[in-house]
């Protein structure tokens, strides 16, 4: 009888402490990786969009500011938006490129990006950054005021 007892107790002692195997099978589906530079002629593409941009805001030309825009933020662009990013860039400075890049959105997806500085402006502290579409529309701008 010691022997059944001690027989079941070892057979419910492995059912007790046993441990489910799962099966997990790791895929390797990472995006492939943009390149860390941008060619010259894509940024200058970018740059011209960008100073049409600004060239709009300036004259408070609304319309032409929309036409530079991306699809995707004209829906959620207003005047309002439009006005509040013209006051956070000084538009009588002259603006040159800091630093070209890209910049990740939340999605996982990289977009070029373009840091402006003033002419003049040594301590680089106001800092204007420009994100855009391959195709060279602006997704988003966040003026130095901003970036606080």
């Amino acid at each position: 009888m010691k022997k059944i007892f001690l027989g079941l107790a070892i057979i419910g002692a492995q059912f007790m402490f046993a441990q489910k195997v799962v099966g997990m099978k790791v895929e390797n589906n990472q995006k492939k990786e943009q390149p860390a530079t941008i060619s010259k002629d894509k940024v200058n593409m970018y740059n011209d969009n960008f100073q049409k941009f600004i060239k709009a805001l300036q004259s408070s030309d609304y319309k032409a500011a929309e036409e530079v825009l991306s699809d995707k933020v004209k829906e959620i662009v207003t005047e309002d938006v439009l006005k509040k990013v013209k006051d956070g860039i000084d538009i009588n400075k002259k603006l040159d490129i800091l630093k070209v890049g890209y910049y990740v959105t939340m999605d996982g997806v990289s977009h070029p990006n373009i840091k402006y500085k003033y002419a003049g402006d040594s301590s680089s502290k106001e800092v204007i950054s420009a994100v855009f579409e391959d195709d060279g529309k602006l997704l988003g701008v966040l003026p130095a005021g901003m970036s606080k």
